[in-house]
């Protein structure tokens, strides 16, 4: 049985045509504009929720590189100091050394030891070294100064270490126990190792006696340098990784989020024509009225 077409009917499926026409040139000239293959989630859930995921991994990466970078700048200025207190105590060798001349006099003894105290606060204020405000040698006490100037002592007893996350659950260490370094329980406590030497020299005796105990403290301070420099080693493989994954992520996010340009602009030049043509098409479509014959 035939269907009745009537003109109605050829005015609204034309209307329809065009409207849905215009519509797919409206979404086309939209990523053209914005560089994006959807605007909102309904254009297409699959594309929304990988970038989502991709977003995700891209700023937790961006934090792992943060802490790394943070980790690295403890790391390196920790391994700066104990490079001065490596360089202090060598000096304070010498010295001692030196006093075992038989030659020197009371005054030479007593000028050692001035040397040697300007060389213990010294060791203090590096003790006494902040990264960002926060003291490095003070384990997790890094609010208050682990080398009290009054006492001219080593006070701070703290040996917990700062973790942070480099990756998803893997924690690195981002300072030393200072304990093994100023107050190590295998030796003295190196101020109080100091204070006895200047007593000593300032009484006008040679200090010859403290030297395998300086030396005892000296690798103290390398052994804490040997596991420091492996960290670093580590963090700046993991830093490297980080960097090679963000290139990766944001790769992927564009892959899946980006409209190919050349492509959306051949698909609407296309759309154009056959809107034209539909256009075109509808104006046939459209009978003449009577009010277009009495013009």
């Amino acid at each position: 049985m035939a269907v009745r077409v009537t003109q109605n009917m050829l005015n609204r499926n034309m209307l329809r045509n065009l409207y849905n026409s215009m519509g797919n040139m409206d979404k086309l000239q939209e990523q053209l504009s914005s560089g994006k293959k959807v605007s909102k989630p309904s254009d297409d859930p699959v594309i929304v929720t990988r970038g989502m995921f991709y977003r995700s991994s891209l700023i937790e990466n961006d934090q792992f590189a943060k802490n790394t970078t943070e980790a690295l700048n403890w790391l390196d200025t920790t391994d700066q100091a104990l490079d001065e207190v490596g360089n202090v105590y060598k000096r304070v060798q010498e010295l001692v050394v030196a006093s075992g001349n038989g030659t020197l006099s009371n005054d030479d003894l007593k000028m050692m030891a001035m040397e040697i105290a300007e060389l213990k606060n010294h060791l203090g204020n590096i003790a006494n070294q902040t990264v960002n405000g926060r003291y490095i040698f003070a384990g997790t006490d890094s609010t208050r100064p682990p080398y009290d100037t009054a006492s001219g002592q080593f006070t701070n007893t703290n040996s917990s270490l700062i973790r942070l996350e480099i990756s998803e659950n893997t924690y690195v260490p981002i300072n030393i126990n200072a304990q093994n370094v100023f107050n190590n329980p295998a030796g003295n406590n190196i101020f109080t190792l100091l204070d006895n030497i200047v007593t000593e020299l300032n009484n006008g005796n040679a200090a010859t006696a403290y030297t395998d105990q300086l030396k005892q403290q000296a690798d103290f301070v390398l052994t804490e340098r040997a596991a420091l420099g492996a960290r670093v080693n580590r963090l700046e493989l993991v830093e490297d990784r980080l960097s090679k994954s963000e290139v990766s992520i944001t790769g992927l996010m564009s892959k899946n989020e980006d409209a190919d340009i050349a492509e959306v602009i051949t698909q609407l030049k296309a759309q154009e024509n056959v809107h034209r043509a539909a256009l075109s098409a509808g104006a046939r479509i459209i009978q003449p009225s009577l009010v277009d014959f009495l013009r």
